[in-house]
């Protein structure tokens, strides 16, 4: 019958979009990858969707422009790194400040910290995608902002605390730019642990 919906439809229909799903993850990791190592100069969408094992026609059927696809796959692997981060620290790490100090930095240390930067610098020149790397920053910002208040314990309601924990995520970004050029390995331990000291002071 006309517009009758079988339960056979409905099975080929899941593995179909099971199938979308995984296709647009791929495309997702693999523009992070791209941009990562070739830089917005370097990283097409035609690149990408080789890296992916997917075509370009599919490529764009999930991203119609290029940037759709590098804002969509830094933000999904900065969603993905978000929930990773949460799971480190199940209940809380109040008690071990340094150990999340240690994480965030981390944040800001790998290939996504990496793609996020060409992504930047491509906005600071290229005025159609300046508004979404914008509002993306802003997005992915305020998540990992409230992540760190989260793992702390920081009482925001008590005057200095947003500005310090804001501080750490600015220090945690600009270790992640000197490790750009050099394995800045054992300086990070050193001021990863002078800010637990001064968080232990100021995050009672």
């Amino acid at each position: 019958m006309g517009g009758v919906t079988t339960i056979g439809d409905r099975a080929e229909r899941r593995p179909k979009q099971d199938r979308s799903r995984a296709t647009r993850q791929r495309l997702l990791e693999a523009a992070v990858s791209c941009l990562a190592e070739h830089g917005w100069a370097g990283s097409t969408v035609t690149v990408v969707a080789e890296r992916a094992g997917v075509s370009r026609g599919a490529a764009q059927h999930h991203f119609p422009t290029r940037e759709d696809l590098f804002t969509a796959a830094v933000e999904y692997v900065a969603e993905e790194r978000s929930t990773a981060l949460r799971a480190l620290f199940p209940q809380g790490a109040a008690d071990d400040r340094r150990a999340v100090i240690s994480a965030l930095v981390d944040l800001y240390t790998g290939p996504l910290f990496r793609a996020a930067l060409h992504l930047w610098v491509a906005a600071s020149n290229e005025e159609q995608l300046r508004p979404r790397v914008t509002e993306l920053e802003a997005r992915v910002g305020r998540e990992t902002h409230r992540i760190a208040v989260d793992l702390l314990g920081a009482d925001e309601s008590k005057p200095g605390v947003r500005e310090t924990v804001q501080g750490l995520l600015d220090m945690a970004r600009g270790l992640g730019l000197a490790n750009l050029l050099t394995d800045d390995h054992a300086r990070r331990e050193r001021v990863v642990a002078q800010w637990a000291v001064l968080l232990d002071e100021v995050l009672p």
